[in-house]
C-alpha cells in the first residue's frame, strides 16, 4: 500500500517523524558534506531531507511518484517539485550530480526501472543515496510510520537491485535503531540508541541506507589485436673451421 502525501506530511509533522528526519539526516550529512556547485533531486518524498542541502546545491528538485501525490516544496517559497512517472523521469541524459531516493522502492511496481532510471540522468561519477526499509527491522512491522507501509527490502535484496542497475556500491550503513514508539521517552533517547545500535552493529534498524557511484566503463571492442608471435632462441656455441694438415 502506498501513501499519500498528506500522510507522510503529517509524519513528518509529527515528533516522531521530525526524530527520524534528524537520524537519518545525520548519515546523509555525513555522506554528501558539501553539495556547492551540484544539481541535486530527491526521488519519493525526499523533502525532509533535502533542506539542509538546497541552499548549498546550485539547483535542487523534489520528484513525487504519481501514486503518491505532490506537494508544494520548499513551503513557502518558488516551487521546485513536481508529479512524476518514477521510471520514467522527464530529465536528460546525465543532468545530475547527486540523486536522494527515499519513499519510492519501497512503493515502486518495478524497483529495478527506478533505480535505471536514476542511474541514467545521473552525471559519469555522480552519486546516489538510496533510504529503503529494512526487512528486519522493528519500523516495517508498524503501520504507523511510512516505513511499515510497501515493500522492505533485505540488504541482500537491495544489494542485487544496486548491482543490476550498474551502480558501484561505496557505502552501506543503517539508521533507526530506535523503537518506533511516540512516547517522549522513546524519542528524547532516540539519538544515544542510535549511537549504540551503529557502534555495536545490531541487526534490527529500520532503514538501510547505501550509497553507490555511477561509474561509466570503456566498451570492450570486438576487434583483437594482432599479436607477434616472438621465436624463441636457443643458445649455441657457434662452428669452428677445422684445419686440414698441408
Amino acid at each position: 500500500m502506498t501513501l499519500d502525501v498528506h500522510e507522510l506530511n503529517a509524519f513528518y509533522a509529527s515528533p516522531l517523524g521530525e526524530a527520524s528526519r534528524r537520524l537519518i539526516g545525520r548519515v546523509l550529512r555525513a555522506r554528501w558534506e558539501s553539495c556547492d556547485g551540484l544539481s541535486l533531486m530527491g526521488l519519493g518524498f525526499c523533502g525532509p531531507y533535502l533542506d539542509r542541502f538546497r541552499d548549498e546545491a546550485t539547483r535542487t528538485l523534489a520528484l513525487m511518484p504519481a501514486a503518491q501525490g505532490v506537494s508544494l516544496w520548499p513551503p513557502g517559497e518558488r516551487n521546485a517539485a513536481a508529479l512524476v512517472v518514477d521510471d520514467m523521469l522527464p530529465l536528460p541524459d546525465a543532468c545530475l550530480d547527486r540523486v536522494l531516493v527515499a519513499h519510492a522502492l519501497e512503493s515502486a511496481e518495478h524497483p529495478s526501472a527506478v533505480l535505471e532510471e536514476v542511474w541514467r540522468v545521473l552525471a559519469p561519477e555522480g552519486r546516489a543515496i538510496i533510504v529503503a526499509p529494512s526487512r528486519r527491522g522493528v519500523w516495517a512491522r508498524v503501520d504507523g510510520t511510512p516505513f511499515g507501509h510497501g515493500q522492505p527490502f533485505s540488504r541482500g535484496q537491495l544489494r542485487d537491485l544496486v548491482r543490476d542497475a550498474a551502480f558501484s556500491s561505496v557505502f552501506w550503513g543503517e539508521a533507526l535503531y530506535a523503537p518506533p514508539f511516540r512516547r517522549r521517552v522513546f524519542i528524547t533517547w532516540g539519538p544515544a540508541i542510535e549511537r549504540i545500535g551503529a557502534t555495536l552493529g545490531l541487526p534490527f534498524a529500520g532503514v538501510h541506507i547505501v550509497e553507490a557511484i555511477k561509474q561509466v566503463h570503456r566498451p570492450v571492442g570486438a576487434r583483437r589485436l594482432a599479436q607477434k608471435r616472438l621465436i624463441r632462441l636457443e643458445p649455441a656455441l657457434a662452428p669452428t673451421a677445422s684445419r686440414r694438415p698441408a
